[in-house]
């Protein structure tokens, strides 16, 4: 079974001007002459930790992270103000080409899960001369039926009593219409104590029901969740800025592409649907089903098929 790698250190970071008064956060950690791979976070609105660079050999890699706009180390965050008119997929595709060029890099591997791959695979069809592989987990294509299924209502057959605990900010008489628009009320309103327990509830149904198997969610703080819940209600409420189906529709444009697809059988976030889907109209990509796993990406058996990927992939050493 293959596991993380060890930790390791970033050997550099700063914070990159792209416009629109943002500055993304970026590092860069392993091999500074290694294969360019870059690490596209979920969410939108998680950031990255430490712990992300593992997943890559740092005698192979030259890892790059980077926070999203409004979220994580990047500023101005969500939480102090940030503007969400100028937080868009568009704009994220060009923060990933700016930052690209700031660092030098002519093509680099792509790596995302969850809205990770839903960006990954927006920025590859945008970009594809700029990709050498693909590596997504837990597929969002953002679909209005993903979105339905997961926040209004579809995954509360599963979890009946963790979706109580979501429900919980939304007054008893929205409770039959479109919840994320209601969300996006309470998040956006100017009760931000309101807006700030709606975050949380927001982000612990996530968290509650992304593994498997129960997992502690202690490290969850009130500036996280109103970033991530902020930033992905927004992007719920645009559909992602993209139109419905569009991903699949432009499969063609990365056809060529290597791909390893890694998916929890039972993922309840992102179900399993949408990477078959996937898979279907790319059958070029590899396509691993972890039968014992849900959601996130440090589940055993999800580690094990990511870094087996990373691990194929790093022996093409296009720098």
């Amino acid at each position: 079974m293959r596991t993380l790698y060890p930790p390791i250190e970033a050997y550099e970071s700063g914070h990159l001007n792209v416009g629109d008064g943002q500055e993304i956060y970026w590092e860069t950690s392993g091999d500074p002459e290694g294969k360019p791979v870059v690490f596209v976070h979920g969410g939108p609105g998680g950031g990255t930790a430490p712990r992300q660079r593992r997943f890559f050999d740092p005698a192979r890699y030259r890892i790059v992270l980077f926070d999203q706009r409004g979220c994580g180390q990047s500023r101005p965050h969500i939480a102090d103000g940030g503007d969400l008119s100028v937080n868009t997929t568009d704009h994220l595709i060009a923060d990933m080409e700016a930052l690209r060029v700031h660092l030098g890099i002519d093509a680099w591997q792509v790596f995302g899960g969850s809205w990770g791959s839903t960006l990954g695979l927006a920025y590859a069809q945008a970009h594809p001369e700029r990709v050498t592989e693909l590596v997504l987990r837990g597929i969002f294509l953002l679909r209005r039926s993903e979105i339905d299924w997961y926040y209004n209502g579809g995954a509360a057959n599963i979890f009946p009593d963790l979706w109580e605990t979501y429900l919980d900010p939304i007054p008893e008489d929205q409770r039959g219409g479109d919840l994320v628009e209601a969300y996006h009320r309470i998040l956006t309103g100017a009760d931000r104590e309101r807006a700030q327990r709606a975050a949380t509830a927001w982000s612990t149904w996530e968290n509650k029901t992304s593994y498997l198997l129960p997992q502690d969610n202690s490290d969850q703080t009130d500036r996280f969740d109103l970033a991530f819940a902020t930033i992905e209600n927004h992007y719920f409420m645009n559909r992602g800025f993209l139109a419905d189906g569009q991903l699949l529709a432009n499969i063609d444009r990365i056809a060529h592409i290597p791909a390893v697809i890694v998916q929890g059988r039972y993922d309840v976030v992102c179900p399993m649907r949408s990477a078959w889907d996937l898979h279907r109209a790319w059958p070029a990509a590899q396509l691993e089903i972890v039968d014992d796993a849900g959601h996130a990406s440090f589940e055993p058996g999800i580690v094990h098929h990511l870094v087996e990927a990373t691990d194929s992939f790093s022996r093409s050493r296009s720098v």
